[in-house]
């Protein structure tokens, strides 16, 4: 016993040491709690950086993510494709698919018999742009719209397709992009969370969501992205338990905060002092998260721009509106995420609907953030994980058929944050199967979101078990002709 409490005092004493051995590494502390911003753990990479000074001058201050969950079709909504009407039940050429590697649900098929679109297309805007009928709203802005036509993937099922999306990494634990912007830029307000995530579901076959995909992985923990839910309390252990106070919650705060100031001046370890900082954010949160769920004050006119869905609670138009909020109250990343998308079968009903769900909401936001003079510096991308095949999956049936999953070319947009507006990028095939033209992988999808940012991707790093980590990993580079 003698000789464990002995060895215990070596440990503290040698943790003691190595606390201080820095530059002072608790006054640090300290300083960093008093001003947050003063100081940045760097995971003891060389291009530790101060929190909301980019590396060049930036084109956008935050992001707001509307990800369409399960991989809306491209084929149905802005990579128009007429041969496939022509050639619908003809099958597809063996010198077009060339091996692809194919999913569970149609590596057994015989036959891959060409569907066209269901919908009808009609070119919109001073683009062109070429946009299917279900989505009337946003064939109306669609000259603020940044159509990309031809990023791909490596990854053909959905969890490692939305994970590399959202980390940069098929495999978990890695930060998500939200928290790489927290990470990079800090935050505008003190009293919210720098990455909110905001979820919501429409009438399709959803796909699941999960807090990995939200996750700060490696980073420190302040940078993990903050669910709301569509509750009473939209934030989870938000409010004080019952018969405490504001000046009792103030009080055990600062007694909390002292005792963890101790821990840290005895063991180093810069977790205590994120908490410190968690606390004190949830603290300040409860005065600001009733204000910006309150869209009672919402004038006339801009429920009306979302649709009365956006006073529910819960629903995309409502979570478009909170975005809106959130974002022009310094919110540096809004994740959005909207269930429904994954349509193997009865596509003409399914996508209907659910483009219905988000069309109008969608084109609202671009509005509302526009004549509010935001669009400018707020970035906003819609999309899925992948794409959608080409062929039938199953038995072909032109009243009644589904896609399988299609990795080599998908669609989404951008707008605002310094991208160029009423532009078409890239090109695919006429069977809409492979790229021709301008592809754009997600490395470089990332590359491009964070230099709007005012990050060279290559230099946004940490260290990590001995590795430089990044959003990009050891790609991508920069889409310059997407840059206004």
């Amino acid at each position: 016993m003698e000789k464990e409490i002995l060895q215990h005092g070596l440990n503290v004493n040698r943790r003691k040491f190595l606390s201080r051995l820095s530059i002072g590494i608790g006054s640090m502390a300290l300083g960093s709690l008093l001003i947050p911003d003063l100081f940045r753990r760097g995971g003891g990479d060389e291009s530790s950086f101060i929190p909301g000074v980019p590396h060049f001058a930036p084109k956008a201050k935050r992001v707001i993510y509307l990800f369409q969950n399960g991989a809306p079709s491209q084929l149905e909504s802005f990579d128009y494709k007429p041969m496939l009407n022509k050639m619908m039940g003809q099958d597809l050429p063996e010198s077009i698919r060339n091996g692809q590697r194919l999913t569970g649900m149609t590596s057994g098929q015989t036959s891959f018999p060409l569907v066209g679109s269901y919908y009808g297309f009609q070119q919109y805007g001073q683009s062109g742009a070429w946009v299917s009928e279900v989505f009337p709203h946003m064939a109306k802005i669609v000259d603020d719209l940044c159509i990309v036509k031809t990023l791909h993937t490596e990854a053909i099922n959905h969890d490692p397709a939305l994970t590399f999306f959202q980390t940069g990494a098929q495999q978990g634990n890695r930060p998500s992009m939200g928290a790489w912007v927290s990470y990079g830029l800090g935050t505008e307000n003190k009293n919210l969370p720098a990455f909110c995530v905001l979820l919501s579901r429409g009438k399709g076959n959803g796909q699941g969501v999960y807090s990995k995909l939200w996750s700060n992985g490696f980073l420190d923990s302040i940078h993990q992205g903050v669910q709301f839910s569509s509750g009473e309390n939209p934030i989870l252990y938000l409010q004080d338990p019952e018969g405490m106070d504001r000046e009792s919650r103030r009080r055990m705060l600062d007694k909390v905060a002292a005792l963890n100031e101790m821990q840290y001046n005895d063991f180093g370890d810069p977790e205590i002092a994120t908490r410190i900082q968690q606390y004190e954010m949830a603290y300040r949160m409860q005065t600001a998260v009733p204000e910006i769920m309150d869209v009672s004050k919402e004038p006339d006119d801009i429920v009306k721009l979302y649709g009365s869905d956006c006073l529910v609670p819960g629903t995309y138009a409502a979570n478009c509106l909170l975005a809106r909020k959130l974002s022009e109250n310094g919110v540096r990343f809004i994740q959005l995420y909207h269930q429904g998308w994954d349509q193997h079968g009865n596509l003409p009903n399914e996508m209907r609907g659910q483009a219905k769900d988000v069309d109008q909401a969608s084109a609202a936001l671009i509005t509302d953030l526009k004549q509010r003079g935001l669009l400018d510096e707020t970035l906003v991308i819609w999309g899925g994980e992948f794409g959608r095949t080409n062929y039938c999956q199953g038995n072909f049936n032109v009243d009644n058929y589904g896609r399988d999953h299609h990795p080599r070319c998908f669609t989404v947009w951008m707008a605002g944050g310094g991208i160029k507006p009423g532009m078409v990028y890239g090109e695919t095939d006429e069977f809409g199967y492979n790229i021709v033209q301008n592809p754009v992988h997600i490395n470089d999808f990332h590359a491009t979101i964070l230099h709007q940012l005012g990050f060279d991707h290559e230099r946004l790093t940490y260290r990590f078990q001995g590795r430089r980590y990044r959003l990009t990993d050891v790609a991508g580079h920069v889409v310059k002709d997407l840059i206004a």
